[in-house]
C-alpha cells in the first residue's frame, strides 16, 4: 500500500508541475519546459530511489535513452546508476540471518556496516576473510514481490511523460518484468556469472571475480572485490590515455560479441556501474545481473540487418522487416513504405560500424546524426499511433547493450576492430 500511495503523490506532484508550467505560460508564452522538466525528474527520481527496486531499474534504463529524455531527466536518472539511499545495518544483518543463518561478522572476518555502492536492486558491502578482499551483495527487502506491481504504477508515467505507445509499451513491458524477476534472483545470478566469466576469460584484457557459492543465496551474492574505479567515474574524470581507453574499448566490443555470437547469451545490462577499471586500465566486469538469452530464429533474423544487402536487395528487405515486425503482411501499402523506410534508415544508421573492418567512434557528426534521428522518430506521429508494436520483444535488450555499448565507446573515444567476433548468419 505504502508503494501505490507513493506512486500516487508522485503522480500529483507531476500534475501540480504541470500547472505551475502552465500558468507561467500564460503569463509569459516563451516560458521554458526546462523548469518543468527539472522539477518532474526530480520528484520522480527522488520517489523511485526511496522505493527502489524496479522502479529504480526502469529510471536506469531510461537514463541511458538520450533519444527518449530531455537532459534534466538523463542526468537525474542517471544517478540510478551508481547511488540509491541505502539500507540500515541491522536490516542487513536481519537478510544475512534470513538467508545464510548467520551475522555477518560471523561469516566474515571484517564487514562495513555501511554500504559502499547503493544502487537500484542491492547494495554493495565490503568484507574481509583470511586478507582476501570481497564485495557482498544485499538484494532490497520485498524486490522480487514488487516487480509486477511497480512495473504497473510506472506505466502512466511512461505513457504520459515520455510519450511512449502503449502498444509498444505492453508488448515490451513483458521481457522487462522477466528480465527484472531474474534479476532479483541471485541464485541465478551466481549460476550464470560462474559459467560467463569462465567462457569468457579468453578475452583479452577482461577481468572477472571470483564467485563464492557458500556466502551467497537468492538474496545475497558474494564475490571478490575488484580495485579500481567504476567506469562513469574513470570517463568523468578523463585519466586515460588514448592508448588504455582504446585498449578497454576494444575489451568491452569483443566482450560483447564474443557473447552475442559464440555464446548467444550475453550480459545485457552495458551502464557504467557494472564495469570497473584496474590500476593496470583492465575492464572488471562486476555484474551479470541482467542476461539475456538469444533464441536461434530471432538471432538468425536480427543479424541478417548487419548484412550490406539488406539496404538494396529488397525481397530481404520484405523478409527480415516481417520476422522481426517492422511491417506486417496487413499493413497498408502507405503504412508499408513509411515504416519500410524509417527502419531502413535506422538499419544503416546503426550498421555503419560493420561495413568496414574498423570504426571510429569518436565520431561526433555520427553521434549527432543518430541522436538526431533517434529524436525524429521519437515525435512521429506513426509511431505512437499505431495499433501494433513495431519490433519483436527479443530485441528490446539486444537495442539496449548496442545503445549503451556505443555510447561508452563514444565517451572513450575508441577506434574499435569491428571485424572480430563477427555475425554468423
Amino acid at each position: 500500500m505504502h508503494r501505490a500511495t507513493k506512486f500516487v503523490a508522485t503522480g500529483a506532484k507531476i500534475g501540480t508541475n504541470y500547472l505551475k508550467h502552465y500558468g507561467k505560460k500564460l503569463i509569459n508564452a516563451s516560458a521554458s519546459k526546462e523548469e518543468l522538466h527539472h522539477n518532474n525528474a526530480n520528484d520522480i527520481y527522488d520517489s523511485l530511489s526511496q522505493l527502489k527496486g524496479s522502479a529504480l531499474k526502469v529510471a536506469q534504463m531510461l537514463s541511458m535513452d538520450k533519444n527518449l529524455l530531455p537532459t534534466a531527466y538523463q542526468q537525474q536518472f542517471a544517478l540510478a546508476q551508481y547511488s540509491a539511499p541505502p539500507l540500515s545495518y541491522p536490516l542487513v544483518v536481519k537478510t544475512f540471518e534470513q538467508q545464510l543463518k548467520k551475522r555477518p561478522t560471523d561469516l566474515f572476518n571484517s564487514f562495513s556496516p555501511s554500504a559502499i555502492n547503493a544502487a537500484s536492486m542491492g547494495q554493495v558491502h565490503q568484507a574481509k576473510f583470511n586478507g582476501k578482499k570481497l564485495a557482498v551483495k544485499i538484494q532490497y527487502p520485498g524486490v522480487a514481490d514488487t516487480i509486477k506491481s511497480d512495473l504497473a504504477m510506472v506505466k502512466p508515467i511512461a505513457l504520459r511523460m515520455f510519450k511512449i505507445n502503449p502498444t509498444d509499451y505492453n508488448e515490451f513491458i513483458q521481457e522487462v518484468q522477466q528480465r527484472l524477476l531474474e534479476e532479483a534472483d541471485y541464485t541465478l545470478e551466481l549460476k550464470r556469472s560462474m559459467e560467463l566469466s569462465q567462457q569468457c576469460t579468453k578475452i583479452d584484457n577482461i577481468v572477472f571475480p571470483k564467485y563464492y557459492p557458500e556466502w551467497s543465496s537468492a538474496k545475497v551474492l558474494t564475490m571478490d572485490w575488484i580495485d579500481g574505479e567504476p567506469l562513469g567515474e574513470y570517463l568523468k574524470n578523463n585519466k586515460g590515455t588514448s592508448g588504455e581507453n582504446q585498449r578497454i574499448g576494444q575489451a568491452m566490443w569483443d566482450f560483447y560479441h564474443y557473447q552475442i555470437h559464440q555464446l548467444r547469451e550475453l550480459h545485457a545490462d552495458p551502464h557504467p556501474g557494472n564495469f570497473i577499471i584496474t590500476p593496470d586500465r583492465k575492464l572488471g566486469v562486476i555484474d551479470f545481473g541482467c542476461v539475456k538469452v538469444i533464441p536461434s530464429k530471432f538471432y538468425n533474423s536480427y543479424f541478417k540487418l548487419l548484412n550490406q544487402k539488406i539496404l538494396t536487395d529488397k525481397a530481404l528487405q520484405q523478409k527480415v522487416f516481417e520476422e522481426l515486425r517492422f511491417i506486417y503482411p496487413d499493413d497498408s501499402e502507405k503504412e508499408k513504405k513509411f515504416f519500410k523506410d524509417v527502419f531502413l534508415r535506422l538499419v544503416e544508421l546503426l550498421g555503419k560500424p560493420f561495413q568496414k573492418n574498423s570504426f571510429d567512434f569518436s565520431d561526433k557528426k555520427y553521434f549527432e546524426e543518430l541522436f538526431r534521428f533517434g529524436a525524429e522518430i521519437s515525435v512521429m506521429k506513426e509511431f505512437r499511433e499505431s495499433k501494433k508494436a513495431r519490433g519483436v520483444k527479443d530485441a528490446l535488450y539486444i537495442n539496449r547493450t548496442y545503445y549503451g555499448l556505443y555510447n561508452i565507446l563514444h565517451e572513450l573515444k575508441a577506434d574499435i576492430d569491428t571485424s572480430r567476433f563477427s555475425s554468423q548468419v
